[in-house]
């Protein structure tokens, strides 16, 4: 594997996780909102990695392969006095975990830096390479 290659394959990463911090974002905007742009319950989302060659076949990078709701069913929160109550007087929230979403959003910044230190390195090595004939 080239040493280029760990740019090509360091910045697929940083895209993926960069999208993933999106969706959290977007979750964690939504987390107490009772009805989305659409009009009907907003549902969480969550990003599917997949492997995606880089420069052939010599170096393998990551990219968003889709975004999918989440299946879990939503909350229901009893207030009686919303305009959005049920007869019961229970109000449907988005199926949205604030404390799962923390830790995605800890997990990806944490991914993301990581790349970042990866590239910085790679540009070091190289930079210390184009100085050994001096």
């Amino acid at each position: 594997m080239s040493l280029f290659s760990i740019f090509n394959v360091a910045g697929s990463a940083m895209s993926a996780q960069a999208q993933r911090l999106n969706v959290v974002a977007s979750n964690l905007a939504n987390a107490d909102s009772a009805t989305s742009a659409n009009g009907q319950v907003y549902k969480a989302k969550q990003v599917v990695f997949s492997a995606m060659p880089v420069n052939g076949a010599e170096a393998t990078g990551v990219k968003v392969d889709q975004v999918v709701e989440d299946k879990s069913l939503p909350r229901l929160m009893y207030d009686p006095k919303s305009p959005l109550a049920d007869a019961k007087g229970y109000v449907t929230m988005p199926n949205v975990n604030v404390v799962e979403e923390m830790v995605n959003m800890i997990s990806a910044s944490r991914s993301y830096q990581t790349n970042v230190d990866t590239m910085n390195a790679a540009k070091s090595m190289l930079q210390k390479t184009l100085t050994i004939g001096q």
